[in-house]
């Protein structure tokens, strides 16, 4: 605990970076997610074997899919972006299926009734319905990608890995340990926070 609280200057650089590499990811990967979710959830003949792609996306191990992304685009940035919103996809986009899919039927009638068109009614009765569930699979992804992104530090792309790997060279646990708690504290926190909205949005649909 000595290094944690000797170099909070630094530490926070590098949590800073951390999070700042989690956010791009995850929004990318809502933003790519949304639409498959949509269509998975409209199209099982689509949907299924999407899915069974992604799911072989996701068990891919990192340091391997880090490799291979080195030898196309080299280190830095772009490659550990890449692997992050590619792991995302398929915990996001089963979580958009399925909420969706879990909407009344007869609340998706009524808003055909009323005149919504099939795009409105997604926008305004569907998706807000299918929230909870759309969060929680942001919850997972986002705190999948905080553990995923200490390998960073593995392809220069910064983040709280630098500890863990400078640790671990070096043959100083504080360092690996300090960016473990660090890395650990900030997955708890996010956690947190979006079971909070899921809690919030659940109340929601029970209102609605």
């Amino acid at each position: 605990m000595s290094y944690l609280f000797g170099h909070l200057d630094r530490i926070a650089q590098l949590a800073g970076a951390h999070v700042g590499l989690v956010a791009v990811a995850l929004v990318l990967a809502a933003a790519i997610a949304l639409p498959l979710g949509v269509l998975a959830a409209r199209d099982r003949r689509i949907g299924t074997p999407l899915l069974a792609v992604l799911s072989a996306i996701y068990t891919i191990p990192s340091h391997a899919l880090l490799a291979v992304l080195v030898s196309w685009i080299g280190l830095g940035f772009a490659t550990v972006l890449i692997a992050l919103v590619a792991y995302g996809q398929f915990v996001l986009v089963r979580n958009v299926a399925e909420g969706l899919r879990g909407v009344p039927a007869a609340t998706v009638d009524a808003a055909r009734g009323l005149g919504l068109s099939s795009r409105q009614s997604l926008w305004r009765v569907e998706l807000p319905l299918a929230l909870p569930a759309m969060l929680g699979g942001l919850r997972i992804a986002a705190v999948s990608m905080i553990a995923l992104a200490t390998l960073a530090a593995y392809v220069g792309a910064g983040g709280l890995g630098v500890l863990i790997f400078e640790g671990l060279a070096f043959h100083q646990p504080q360092r690996t340990l300090a960016g473990s708690i660090c890395a650990m504290a900030l997955a708890v926190l996010i956690d947190a926070l979006f079971r909070l909205a899921e809690k919030r949005a659940t109340r929601y649909r029970a209102n609605a």
